[in-house]
């Protein structure tokens, strides 16, 4: 005999099937959720609890998994299953930036590289390699941290290029302060590579820093590249 919360769950799999998520409360879309994770209980009491406890949908996507775990209901199998959700997210929107891709203006390459940096805890440096012709070749993650001269590695940066055989590069770091501003050891990290790019025949082109689902660009900033 089917039970109401069975009802209930088989009533809203068939409202998304049909309507998708776009008029669900976050309630509901976190109890579809839910129902992968723990097929045979009311998800409901949980998906309230999470809500209360972290205030949002994304907020809970984003919560730490021992903070999810913590949650009556959740436990650690679960608290995985759902940390997954933005990673996932996050590889699929560095997938659809597919190699190949021609970026000629900031704009472009910022609009390319933000979701690389899709709800990271850290502070991440990638490397955007583009040919003559401003085509994609990689982008690679080169250094895991803050962006200070001591800690990035300009010769690895320096090999990359070279292992692609690009013709430009572009920096990308995140603040995960929220505030995309650039910090003096920026303007100096960005100096020392632009020198160092320059010696081989690369154009460091721009040095972007993303903050959230915002970014800017030092060259737009007034800091000025060596022309190659």
């Amino acid at each position: 005999m089917e039970t109401h919360h069975d009802g209930h769950r088989q009533r809203l799999r068939q409202r998304f099937r049909a309507e998708g998520l776009d008029n669900f409360h976050d309630l509901n879309v976190l109890e579809l959720i839910l129902f992968y994770a723990i097929p045979r209980k009311d998800t409901n009491p949980i998906a309230h609890a999470l809500l209360e406890r972290f205030g949002s949908l994304t907020a809970v996507l984003e919560a730490r998994p021992e903070d999810l775990a913590a949650v009556e209901g959740v436990g650690q199998e679960t608290a995985t299953y759902l940390t997954l959700f933005p990673h996932v997210m996050r590889r699929y929107l560095k997938d659809s930036n597919s190699v190949g891709k021609i970026l000629r203006t900031t704009e472009e390459c910022g609009n390319y590289l933000v979701p690389y940096f899709l709800m990271a805890r850290d502070e991440l440096v990638y490397l955007l390699c583009l040919d003559g012709k401003c085509k994609v070749l990689d982008c690679v993650l080169v250094h895991r941290g803050s962006v200070n001269s001591a800690a990035v590695s300009i010769r690895k940066i320096v090999e990359t290029a070279l292992r692609v055989n690009a013709s430009s590069v572009v920096l990308a770091h995140n603040h995960t302060s929220g505030v995309a501003l650039p910090s003096a050891e920026d303007r100096y990290t960005t100096e020392k590579l632009d020198a160092a790019l320059s010696a081989v025949g690369i154009q460091l082109a721009d040095h972007i820093i993303v903050a959230g689902d915002d970014f800017i660009s030092m060259s737009a900033d007034g800091i000025s590249f060596s022309k190659i």
